[in-house]
């Protein structure tokens, strides 16, 4: 069933920043400010809460994680301590539930990654993409991509030294119509895998894709209560 906006009140979302006070690089946690003030148009109360270093992750407590990136350092960090969480986010993940996850965190899902300096990091193997190096280079620019599924076209930000390449069962979030992208080589960028989303855009993203939000949170919506929440984007969700 469609519901309208003044029916949304009883609606609760509840997020997790995972290792969010380790990785934000580049102003990463503006994803979830977009996500919290769309949720305030539609009425519907968001909780964020940070799952971090030695705590566990419960995956029936979260309707959508977010996993953004952060410096080298903070990263391996990271990487030595999710291993603790993979079979609990694999679950989550294998039960379609929604995740958005920025440079680091998009690579850490996979299978590895290859630091500049040459150094092997281990990812949890949940999707089934990896991650090589550059020597002396890295990918900085504007970006623009196009959805081979539903035709819209995403933009951001990219500073990437990593080179990643998708696996089975793994299609790409667009095309890339200006910059890198994913590897500088095949023209895709991003990730699609069920109901994750892997990007290298920073800048944050969701603010300037609101349509791209507006999905992610209406499809962690509908995961939680099985509704069709429909809501014209246009006038509802306009930036102010």
């Amino acid at each position: 069933m469609a519901i309208a906006k003044e029916e949304n009140s009883h609606l609760e979302l509840n997020i997790c920043h995972l290792y969010g006070n380790l990785l934000n690089t580049y102003g990463d946690n503006g994803n979830l400010l977009m996500l919290n003030y769309l949720g305030q148009k539609l009425r519907i109360k968001v909780n964020i809460e940070i799952v971090s270093i030695g705590d566990e992750f419960h995956k029936d407590d979260y309707d959508l994680i977010f996993f953004g990136g952060g410096q080298d350092y903070e990263q391996y960090i990271v990487s030595l301590d999710i291993q603790k969480k993979q079979d609990a986010i694999k679950r989550y993940i294998e039960k379609s539930g929604v995740i958005l996850a920025i440079c680091g965190g998009y690579q850490l899902l996979g299978h590895y990654y290859i630091e500049a300096c040459g150094r092997k990091v281990s990812g949890i193997s949940a999707l089934d993409h990896y991650t090589l190096n550059q020597e002396n280079s890295r990918f900085i620019g504007d970006v623009e991509i196009v959805s081979s599924e539903t035709g819209e076209h995403y933009y951001g930000f990219e500073n990437h030294q990593g080179r990643t390449f998708l696996g089975q069962n793994e299609k790409a979030l667009g095309q890339v119509l200006k910059g890198y992208g994913n590897n500088g080589e095949d023209k895709t960028e991003g990730v699609i895998y069920k109901n994750v989303y892997g990007t290298y855009f920073h800048g944050p993203f969701l603010t300037r894709n609101t349509h791209f939000a507006y999905q992610l949170l209406t499809k962690a919506l509908e995961n939680k209560y099985k509704i069709n929440l429909k809501i014209p984007i246009s006038t509802d969700l306009q930036l102010k």
